[in-house]
């Protein structure tokens, strides 16, 4: 479904992007840059139908037509509805030649994360007003070896049930007032059958390859 949005809201978020100025190695700088304002131009032109229909005057069949009119554009991925639970997959391979490669850079991650700048303006389940969309860690995957063979082991934090997440996922309420720290609890390690409680900093110095987060209600 294609919708028609106003210019000039169309590529606005709830907090402003500029102020972020993220930290190269972060998450936030990974999200800056997946949700960052690309320009179509040259080959990536946009094909228009308005555009070609003005042209060319109405068509029936325009797919059959070898005339089309292409025009400059601006693309932009943002969330569009702010989802109870956050997935955040960081690719840890990259291409050298014709071999795999695995990326074992350590990639900066916080407890709490807003996704407020990566959000439109018009974001679904954020109340009016509102320019912050939090959320806390709660689980990592990490993997340890290389391409050809390694290990998964897993960190899990047990906290207590959020019972305002549970009200926004079966009953769509989201409350007036927000938390903005990290839910407590406790981290364990967890690595086959052995599990060993760890701290939060050990959580933090991971090589994630998964991250798990529960938004702040």
């Amino acid at each position: 479904e294609v919708l028609t949005e106003d210019p000039e809201t169309a590529f606005c978020t709830l907090a402003n992007r500029e102020d972020l100025n993220p930290e190269e190695g972060s998450i936030h700088h990974c999200l800056y840059q997946f949700t960052r304002n690309e320009k179509l131009t040259d080959t990536n032109k946009l094909l228009c139908d308005v555009c070609t229909q003005r042209r060319y005057g109405p068509k029936k069949n325009v797919k059959s037509e070898k005339t089309y009119v292409y025009t400059n554009a601006k693309k932009q991925m943002l969330i569009s509805l702010a989802p109870p639970v956050l997935t955040l997959h960081l690719k840890r391979f990259q291409q050298a030649g014709f071999n795999l490669r695995k990326v074992n850079r350590h990639i900066k991650f916080p407890e709490v994360i807003d996704l407020a700048p990566f959000c439109t303006a018009k974001c679904k389940n954020v109340t009016e007003g509102n320019t912050k969309v939090l959320y806390s860690l709660y689980g990592v995957v990490e993997h340890s070896g290389t391409m050809r063979s390694g290990h998964y082991t897993a960190y899990a934090k047990m906290r207590s049930m959020n019972n305002h997440l549970s009200d926004l996922v079966l009953r769509g309420k989201s409350p007036q007032a927000l938390e903005t720290e990290p839910v407590k609890g406790q981290w364990f390690h967890i690595s086959d059958t052995h599990v060993q409680a760890v701290s939060a900093s050990k959580v933090l110095n991971s090589q994630a390859y998964l991250l798990f987060y529960e938004r702040l209600l």
